[in-house]
């Protein structure tokens, strides 16, 4: 009985509160919006400015709603953008004020992109330059040298300022490093940046610094400086035989406290946390008989097949990062690693070609010097001993077709690297293509990934990316898109960027301010997770299509309606206005591969139907 009661209130409650509900007035769409962006304004004010952005794009006066955009709600959010904007200088003032340079340097860029100033970026040359003589007095050798070098590119620097750190190259045998501030403190000796004490013509760079300066290091000094990575994946099976698992890669000091650089692919399963199973990494300085020494990961970025290694250890040689090398075509370079195992193997080759695109992110070089299993992490280096890139890939059937990491992409990753974990890079959802003349080459967008910042946004494929955060970005052919993701590489996920659009239809164009979010690992992985097949032909194949009239199962569903230039279906032949039917679609997950069965009437060739396999990647390194 007494349950029978409860049960009987429950309801009666249940129902009063429904006719509640069904009497209160409902909340309109708007509403809802504006009251989301009501709770970002002082816990997350850049998500609130993104969302105020969205906001008048959907609702604003020139919408399809905007006969919800009254002259309240435009100055309620005004209000809202005021205040977001305000809040979002306290917190870059209070990043200032505690010196979380980092911090203060993100917000002011995202104050930057909205097109306000503030007094100190936390970012500006004197600071960096503080920052880098206090690591220099904590016995950071790296960051200080990192951030003397990024001071002095920013606003170059007094002898006075630059003789601490070519007296601290010195005394720690970096001859390379060295060099670099020497010819950076005979610099300002020339143009009279001093600020020490005599007169411009009595002063000089102390004889013993210049001496060591201006010395040269040899290939077998510089081999000392390089490890074997030996990861040690336990025991495999294979037909009942158990054979060791090892994985082998080469890696080089960049610092004397035993920090190395090597590829993330070669140390992997210490950091996927997908991975199941034992591992364990050491480095050797040595043949297999030396002895192993304990390694552990530092930071890693995948997108860029880098990663920073620690190991108990005191080199003999450490390898430059200071150095900005941009080689020609041409060039001579060697290679240094432990193919096979070979520990110390020095091949030499020309650089053959710059900006491959053969990475998610940036371009890369192509060397023809010998590379094979093992060489992997090692350092390219040129006759000047100047670090030029680190080798990361090879083409197994094609004899001197290998690859490289540009050393100034290493170093614009190694600030991320030195925080420690997995490096985190910007994203905002979109795909890519190079279009119009060679000569005014023009990024438009082809497509937009679902629940994205810019699928937020609700930007349209087609578009024209005309700035981003006020600058226009030209680039030749080819490397316009890498010259784009440079733009965002250093910034972190959750800034503000500004995009001005051009809309393809009228021709306008449009200020978006549009809130990055983090990158995945394979961005359109997630995408053809979430859309149709006939969408995804875009982002990995380059066919853009558009519905066709089926008379038939034989018939086609859709027509090519654009082929981006240089993409997959440009390559295979496919023209526009061809009829194409898709007949299969798979997502390899695991291997990063898309495969697209299609069948496709092409125009060339007498509009003879063809059946084909499309291959793509699903990390493109098309995307933004």
């Amino acid at each position: 009985m007494k349950t029978k009661l409860l049960l009987l209130l429950g309801a009666l409650l249940f129902s009063c509160a429904t006719a509640e509900e069904k009497l209160a007035p409902q909340k309109s769409t708007t509403e809802y919006r504006l009251g989301d962006i009501e709770k970002y304004a002082d816990g997350d004010p850049a998500r609130a400015i993104h969302f105020i952005t969205v906001y008048r794009a959907v609702y604003g006066e020139t919408s399809h709603h905007a006969a919800e955009y009254n002259p309240e709600t435009a100055a309620k959010l005004d209000k809202l953008e005021k205040q977001a904007v305000e809040n979002l200088r306290s917190a870059q003032k209070l990043a200032l004020d505690e010196k979380r340079w980092d911090d203060a340097g993100s917000l002011a860029r995202s104050l930057s992109a909205l097109g306000i100033t503030v007094e100190s970026t936390g970012m500006e040359p004197d600071i960096i330059l503080a920052e880098a003589k206090a690591a220099l007095e904590a016995g950071d050798n790296l960051k200080a040298f990192l951030s003397a070098v990024r001071s002095h590119e920013m606003e170059k620097l007094s002898l006075a300022d630059m003789l601490p750190f070519l007296r601290r190259a010195v005394e720690q045998k970096q001859r390379r490093t060295a060099a670099f501030f020497l010819e950076a403190a005979d610099e300002a000796i020339r143009e009279g940046r001093i600020n020490v004490q005599g007169t411009r013509a009595g002063v000089s760079v102390p004889r013993e610094l210049r001496e060591y300066a201006e010395g040269r290091d040899t290939v077998s000094d510089m081999v000392k400086g390089v490890a074997t990575v030996v990861v040690d994946r336990g025991i495999r099976t294979n037909r009942g035989r158990a054979y060791p698992d090892r994985v082998l890669g080469s890696a080089f000091f960049v610092d004397s406290s035993g920090l190395l650089i090597t590829n993330y692919h070669v140390i992997a399963s210490e950091v996927d946390p997908t991975y199941e199973g034992y591992s364990r990494m050491y480095i050797r300085m040595g043949d297999a008989s030396s002895p192993r020494i304990r390694a552990k990961a530092v930071g890693w970025d995948k997108a860029m097949d880098l990663a920073l290694i620690k190991a108990d250890y005191q080199p003999e040689y450490v390898f430059p990062v200071v150095d900005r090398v941009i080689p020609k075509a041409g060039d001579t370079v060697y290679a240094i690693g432990s193919p096979g195992g070979l520990e110390k193997t020095v091949t030499q080759g020309i650089v053959s070609a710059l900006g491959r695109r053969f990475l998610p992110l940036g371009d890369v070089i192509q060397i023809d010097a010998a590379v094979n299993h093992g060489n992997s992490g090692g350092p390219v280096i040129d006759r000047d001993g100047r670090l030029v890139g680190i080798v990361f890939a090879g083409v197994e059937q094609y004899q001197g077709l290998n690859f490289a990491v540009p050393a100034e992409r290493l170093a614009a990753a190694l600030p991320a690297l030195i925080r420690g974990g997995k490096a985190e890079r910007p994203w905002l959802g979109l795909t890519l293509a190079e279009t119009g003349p060679s000569a005014a080459l023009q990024g438009e967008i082809i497509y937009v990934a679902p629940f994205t910042p810019a699928w937020e946004q609700q930007l349209k494929e087609g578009s024209i990316i005309e700035t981003i955060n006020g600058e226009k970005v030209s680039a030749a052919q080819g490397s316009l898109i890498p010259a784009l993701q440079d733009r965002l590489f250093s910034n972190r996920p959750g800034e503000l960027v500004a995009l001005e659009l051009r809309d393809p239809d009228t021709g306008n164009t449009a200020r978006r301010f549009i809130m990055t979010a983090a990158r995945p690992e394979l961005p359109l992985a997630d995408a053809a997770a979430r859309d149709s097949k006939e969408r995804m032909a875009a982002p990995l194949f380059g066919m853009i299509l558009a519905p066709a009239v089926a008379n038939g199962l034989s018939s086609p569903s859709f027509v090519i309606k654009k082929v981006v230039r240089g993409s997959i279906a440009d390559e295979a032949g496919i023209s526009e206005q061809d009829p194409v039917s898709i007949r299969g679609f798979h997502i390899e997950k695991d291997s990063g591969v898309a495969l697209m069965d299609i069948s496709v009437k092409k125009r060339r060739t007498g509009y003879m139907e063809t059946s084909m396999r499309l291959p793509a990647l699903l990390d493109s390194p098309d995307t933004l």
